[in-house]
């Protein structure tokens, strides 16, 4: 995280002390523009958390298709649908001991929010076709360039979702908020 302004200080503190809490930490929402650094945010939590050994599971909420991200995130069971010749962990179950990013949280549909509302409250995935339930022991971090307080207002994500992901929240401010780190990142 290069930079001397006092916001990129600021970020550094919050990171190590974010970090600090390990795998017992809350889900860490993080809000900024495109290209202001929140996927490099996020895997620097992960780092200072668990070093490089913990799984990283990074997810392009709005690169899924969505046809098939339950069964990507949740994972399934065999013949939980025509072409499920064997069962497949989801991403969350990959992910045990480790973080998952959700890059562009703003992206997911509501159906697909009720169901990652699920494993935030209660910290259990349930694979697709499966009666049982699977811990998902992870530290979750999201990240979004939308407003997701219009979103909610909008009827276009879930208020409930809002606030189970909004309990520790970054804001990145962007580059031209903070032009002493221009020459830094230029170098």
């Amino acid at each position: 995280i290069l930079g001397d302004s006092r916001a990129t200080q600021h970020l550094r503190d919050q990171i190590q002390k974010f970090g600090a809490l390990g795998s017992t930490s809350p889900p860490i929402l993080i809000i900024g523009e495109t290209g202001v650094g929140k996927g490099l945010v996020a895997r620097a939590i992960h780092s200072a958390r668990f070093g490089s050994d913990a799984p990283w599971i990074d997810i392009n909420c709005a690169a899924l298709p969505k046809n098939l991200i339950e069964s990507e995130l949740f994972g399934f069971e065999r013949s939980a649908f025509t072409d499920a010749k064997q069962a497949k962990p989801g991403l969350f179950e990959a992910a045990a001991g480790g973080t998952v990013f959700l890059d562009e949280i703003g992206e997911l549909d509501l159906e697909i929010q009720t169901k990652l509302l699920k494993v935030v409250e209660s910290g259990t995935v349930r694979r697709l076709g499966s009666v049982t339930e699977r811990p998902a022991r992870v530290c979750l971090i999201a990240a979004t360039n939308v407003d997701l307080r219009r979103m909610m207002q909008d009827g276009g994500f879930r208020e409930d979702l809002y606030y189970r992901l909004n309990v520790i929240t970054i804001q990145l401010p962007a580059l031209r908020e903070r032009k002493e780190d221009v020459p830094p990142l230029v170098q």
